[in-house]
């Protein structure tokens, strides 16, 4: 057996910043070595993994892709992730490089850990932790805080949790990166650039790299061969959970529901992306993401959605057999009304 260590990169990073475009991108490029993938969803439709084995790839064929839809992989390590990285190794043509896309939910530091586990750290090592940022979010302020008047109000009520928890997933996601991708950049000058990087990095006591990127295009080169070995780092990137809750108390995602809408057909997708984005804004849905049937149209319509943000294309034509169908992943807090949600989506025109 090759007793070389085999690098693994684990791409994060929170919903909708392009982690699944810039893979995709990524196995275009990787001058010829053999890639295996693995896809944490969070929810019950596998879509990043339906875009991923479409790319035609000849270097990472359907085989090579692994999609985890049992739950947040930082959950599951012990039942979905440990498994899973023991059968690619036991493969008797086993890949050159791992490449691990966790859901947009996932904290990236208990699936770092699990490589320090027996009978992986002997045979993988991570190559390094990358966090996608996309940009225009922030920008917007999804994730600016007033920093002073939060600060003020910790002095008048020592006991207001003044975090939200997308606040700290951002944070934690930035905190265990060894690379960070500020994607989208497209979408701004270069002064909204400015206060984006300035904002990133006041989000983190270390300092990694960051780079910018449009449209998730970052070079093979750029992203693999960091040659880190973050699992022996792990100690020095906890996250908020881990530095407020190290009794044991296991880790979940209360704090986010996701639940999918299945529709009929959709005559006209321009009126009905413009309406979704009603839906979007009313009911504070934080990602949504699916496929839509055209009726006419030989191919399949890919929808995605961040905020009031929708980008939709005709990704690839209906498989023989496949039955054709609208499904849509909505994404949102604990509290989003899952019933009121999926009404309006399935009343749109």
């Amino acid at each position: 057996m090759n007793q070389q260590k085999i690098p693994a990169t684990v791409i994060t990073g929170f919903l909708g910043a392009g982690k699944t475009t810039m893979i995709r991108n990524l196995l275009s490029n990787t001058n010829g070595k053999k890639i295996a993938l693995i896809i944490n969803e969070f929810g019950d439709l596998g879509v990043d993994g339906e875009v991923l084995k479409s790319c035609g790839a000849e270097n990472c064929t359907e085989d090579d892709i692994i999609e985890l839809t049992n739950g947040c992989i930082c959950c599951t390590v012990a039942d979905d992730f440990i498994p899973t990285m023991t059968k690619l190794l036991e493969r008797e043509q086993r890949p050159d490089h791992i490449v691990i896309e966790t859901s947009g939910l996932a904290l990236p530091q208990p699936l770092v850990a699990a490589f320090n586990w027996p009978g992986i750290r002997t045979q993988v090592t991570v190559d390094g932790v990358i966090t996608v940022v996309d940009s225009a979010a922030v920008a917007a302020g999804r994730f600016a805080d007033d920093h002073d008047a939060v600060e003020a109000r910790r002095v008048e009520d020592g006991s207001l949790d003044h975090e939200s928890p997308i606040e700290e997933l951002f944070e934690d996601q930035l905190t265990c990166a060894d690379l960070i991708v500020l994607n989208k950049t497209d979408l701004l000058d270069e002064a909204g650039l400015g206060r984006v990087r300035d904002e990133v990095a006041s989000r983190i006591a270390r300092k990694p790299v960051m780079i910018e990127a449009r449209n998730g295009e970052v070079p093979a080169s750029v992203l693999l061969g960091l040659g880190v070995g973050t699992e022996d780092d792990v100690a020095n990137r906890k996250s908020h959970h881990e530095l407020e809750h190290e009794d044991g108390v296991p880790h979940d995602h209360d704090e986010f529901d996701s639940f999918v809408v299945e529709r009929g057909p959709v005559a006209d997708p321009a009126a009905f992306v413009a309406a979704l984005k009603g839906v979007i804004g009313e009911h504070d849905v934080l990602r949504l993401k699916g496929f839509v049937d055209v009726p006419g149209k030989s191919m399949r319509l890919q929808l995605q959605a961040v905020g009031s943000r929708v980008d939709h294309y005709f990704d690839r034509a209906w498989a023989p057999g496949e039955a054709r169908g609208t499904r849509l992943v909505v994404i949102g807090l604990h509290d989003m009304d899952e019933a009121v949600v999926r009404t309006a989506i399935e009343a749109l025109a």
